[in-house]
């Protein structure tokens, strides 16, 4: 199985992820924030692409949460209801 996590492309700044910290390998617990800097510089990392968040820690990402366009204001996803 192929994490999005794993490609560079799929991250952009701002964007909201799930990483997990170096201490925190052995228990796979995941922090949530938002993408400040890249900090892989490779197009791929098959342990997850190393980006440092919005409040200054730094992990490998391992989810990518999706962003919708805003109809005033409002998030919008396609298709849902």
């Amino acid at each position: 199985m192929t994490s999005l996590g794993q490609n560079r492309n799929n991250i952009i700044i701002g964007g909201e992820v799930d990483i997990i910290l170096k201490k925190d390998q052995p228990t796979g617990k995941l922090t949530h924030g938002k993408v400040a800097r890249i900090l892989t510089s490779s197009s791929n990392h098959h342990r997850g692409i190393k980006v440092m968040l919005e409040d200054g820690q730094v992990g490998r990402v391992q989810v990518i949460y999706p962003k919708f366009p805003k109809i005033n204001g409002v998030e919008y996803q396609e298709g849902l209801t």
